[in-house]
């Protein structure tokens, strides 16, 4: 175990525990406070973010700030990462060997921040973190409890620009999410936020 994000960061770049680690161009470790009372998880890095070696920063980051800020948050606030690290070819769904390859690196991550809550972005991060039954048009915006955090899904923001239709859901997610960290964390969130 370590002690700091930067040798976690430093052990994480050596690894090839799989064979994602040889086609990456960028390890994508994860951005954001690392004291943050709240985890958002992905599934993987796709094109921009192996080019650029941070998490969601194509169009479905650029979706994902404007929820954040819907709710009073930014990623000054909040901590952003992925199930796994490096990205899966073609941005194909991470298999079951990869995501235990990488889940030493989440775990140790979550270790570290030590958050109150976390956020589920998809059925990936869902079926990793929660249950592997997790059904994510079934059980989004439901709250379950693991080792002592409040964790929560809701859709992936890719998936929200794939079928528009399902933004109302998830701004009802990020409602209650919102409604969460007023109770545990009020101090992270802007003010003059309405929903």
């Amino acid at each position: 175990m370590t002690d700091s994000f930067d040798q976690l960061k430093q052990d994480c770049s050596q690894c090839m525990r799989c064979s994602l680690g040889s086609t990456r161009h960028h390890l994508v470790f994860g951005v954001g406070n690392e004291h943050a009372p709240i985890v958002f998880i992905g599934e993987g890095p796709g094109e921009k973010e192996d080019l650029q070696g941070v998490p969601f920063v194509g169009p479905a980051g650029q979706l994902l700030d404007v929820m954040l800020q819907l709710v009073g948050l930014d990623r000054t606030k909040v901590y952003i990462c992925n199930i796994v690290k490096c990205r899966p070819p073609l941005n194909r769904d991470p298999s079951p060997e990869e995501r235990d390859a990488c889940s030493e690196w989440l775990q140790r991550q979550i270790t570290l921040i030590d958050p109150k809550i976390l956020v589920c972005l998809g059925r990936i991060s869902a079926t990793t973190l929660i249950d592997s039954a997790f059904r994510i048009t079934r059980d989004h915006g439901k709250w379950y409890e693991r080792d002592g955090r409040q964790i929560i899904a809701t859709f992936h923001p890719s998936a929200l620009l794939r079928d528009p239709s399902k933004r109302p859901e998830a701004f009802a997610d990020f409602r209650e999410i919102r409604a969460a960290l007023r109770t545990l964390q009020p101090d992270c969130l802007e003010r003059n936020i309405s929903l």
